[in-house]
């Protein structure tokens, strides 16, 4: 029973951790999302079988691949649409018989995955679902719960996506120069949902890792292709200058730690100075974006000595700037947090109700309020701001941690 569970862990790391990669390739061999998902998990069932049987093969992921493309085979050789599957079958058989490649030989197809998932012909959220379900490897309830819709909506949207890009005949690669602008703007979303899934996960794993590094990963592979886009630098910046905090961000018993309680002694100083560097690149470019200016956010905090010295009038300007180019009340939120460190908590509460309305079932809303109102010395209303924030709070994590600021709120009673 003990090794059944060693090998299930060992299967479970090895889809975190080169899922997406296998996935991808299966894809770009299948022309068939669906065949492509279904091959792959009959590879995993053999897995969990033979290997608890036999032992880890010395080449886990080669076997895997070896393994799906034969259970592809087998189920386009049942199906009705065999004549129609003939060419992708026909390249899977030959395929199957060369030997084995090694596990860092199998192409890594996930860039060009995602340039299919961002066509223009899918809208921004499908592309961004479909990226996150493909190269990620969320699953559709941890998808719908990003999205706020219910796992059969989210089920639903994905097949039709799928169907839609088999039925244009949409190609599993990295377009020209001249797709790039119609795609690349959601390509750069879909990679930051990747990262902040991994930053800040819909699930009570709250962070995780492999999730951060593979969309750094993937936007550096984006920026070596196109080296002159400024929001490409941008949104590596950004990624690198927050991810240098991860290991600061959660206590020894998994509780979220405020910005200003982090030990900036333990950021990772490499990250930090490379994302800078990148930072000043972009700008240099006279080109700005969205990207570009919350890494400069993302600088700002990072470089500061402490929370007290960090340049909060400079932040709240460019949160200014970033809702001046796009009307999102998150980045008012932002400025106004940043406003209060600058003309006191009470300055910036006047303005908060400007933007309540959309931002009603936001839980960072209800926990700035809170956080507002205890500093105005307004204990009794913070403590209810605060239970709404619980009410809404997404993962247990972040529950303890608004809960512990409930209990600081109430001792200043």
């Amino acid at each position: 029973m003990a090794e059944a569970a060693s090998i299930g862990e060992s299967i479970g790391r090895l889809v975190r951790n080169d899922g997406g990669r296998l996935l991808a390739n299966l894809i770009s061999n299948l022309r068939d999302f669906q065949l492509a998902q279904d091959s792959l998990q009959d590879a995993l069932e053999s897995a969990l079988h033979h290997w608890a049987r036999n032992g880890l093969p010395d080449e886990p992921s080669a076997w895997l691949m070896r393994t799906a493309r034969r259970k592809a085979i087998d189920r386009i050789r049942r199906a009705a649409r065999f004549r129609s599957k003939s060419a992708e079958l026909a390249a899977l058989i030959e395929l199957d018989s060369e030997p084995g490649p090694e596990p860092d030989l199998i192409p890594d197809e996930r860039l060009g995955l995602i340039f299919t998932c961002c066509h223009p012909a899918l809208d921004r959220r499908t592309s961004v679902a479909l990226t996150l379900r493909s190269i990620c490897g969320l699953t559709t309830e941890e998808i719908a719960r990003a999205f706020v819709v219910t796992p059969d909506a989210m089920a639903q949207r994905l097949v039709r996506a799928r169907h839609k890009i088999t039925k244009a005949g949409i190609a599993y690669e990295v377009p020209g120069p001249e797709a790039w602008g119609e795609r690349l703007d959601a390509v750069l979303g879909a990679i930051y949902l990747t990262f902040n899934e991994g930053y800040a996960a819909s699930s009570d794993a709250l962070l995780r890792p492999d999730l951060c590094e593979e969309a750094i990963r993937l936007c550096r592979v984006l920026l070596a292709l196109r080296p002159d886009e400024p929001e490409t630098e941008g949104l590596l910046a950004l990624m690198l200058l927050h991810h240098a905090r991860s290991p600061t961000r959660l206590d020894a018993g998994g509780v979220v730690v405020a910005l200003e309680a982090q030990d900036r002694r333990r950021w990772d100083r490499a990250r930090i100075a490379e994302g800078a560097a990148l930072v000043e690149t972009a700008l240099r470019r006279f080109r700005p974006g969205p990207y570009q200016m919350q890494a400069a956010i993302a600088a700002l905090h990072a470089e500061a000595p402490s929370f007290a010295e960090t340049g909060w009038h400079e932040i709240a300007l460019l949160y200014a700037g970033l809702f001046a180019l796009q009307q999102n009340p998150v980045f008012e939120l932002n400025r106004l947090v940043a406003l209060s460190y600058v003309a006191g908590p009470e300055a910036s509460l006047a303005e908060l109700d400007g933007i309540a309305a959309p931002l009603a079932a936001y839980q960072p809303y209800h926990a700035v309020r809170a956080d507002f109102l205890a500093r105005s010395g307004r204990a009794t209303e913070a403590e209810a701001a605060y239970d709404e924030a619980i009410r809404l709070a997404g993962t247990e994590a972040e529950q303890h941690f608004l809960r512990r600021k409930r209990g600081e709120a109430r001792e200043q009673e």
